[in-house]
């Protein structure tokens, strides 16, 4: 259970490269490919959701806290806790937002579709890259 930090932070940054991939691919009007991308983002993202809470729960069980400390100190403690308060209010949109999203793909209700993608995007985009950061700051950086 000890990797599941990491397992989370490779899911974020497989997610994120598959976001700009699907990005790519639909400024060049390859809707398949586009589409094929987003599934399967949102399918790592599931899973990373599930490693997550599973994480959570060993975290829990086993330290009898929810949390891992941060270990960093001084401006380091700001930055980290700007990020993870933003990561953290944003994660819990980006469900509900790709669900939304892809819903609207999948049943061709384009220009729906394309608006809730513009806010989507970015905000999954953001916290894709910013779990990664949460993890090398948590886990690498600071210990």
């Amino acid at each position: 259970m000890d990797e599941l930090p990491a397992v989370n932070a490779t899911l974020n940054a497989i997610s994120t490269v598959l976001l700009t991939v699907g990005l790519q691919f639909i400024k060049r009007r390859q809707i398949e490919r586009h589409r094929m991308t987003m599934i399967i983002a949102f399918c790592v993202s599931i899973v990373f959701l599930a490693c997550y809470l599973l994480h959570k729960w060993w975290l829990h069980e086993s330290t009898g806290s929810w949390n891992t400390p941060f270990k960093g100190q001084g401006t380091w403690r700001i930055v980290y806790f700007s990020i993870l308060i933003t990561h953290v209010i944003l994660a819990a949109s980006v469900p509900f937002l790709a669900s939304i999203t892809l819903f609207r793909g999948l049943k061709r209700m384009d220009a729906r579709h394309r608006r809730i993608a513009k806010i989507t995007y970015p905000i999954w985009l953001y916290v894709s890259v910013t779990g990664v950061l949460v993890y090398f700051m948590l886990y690498r950086w600071f210990l």
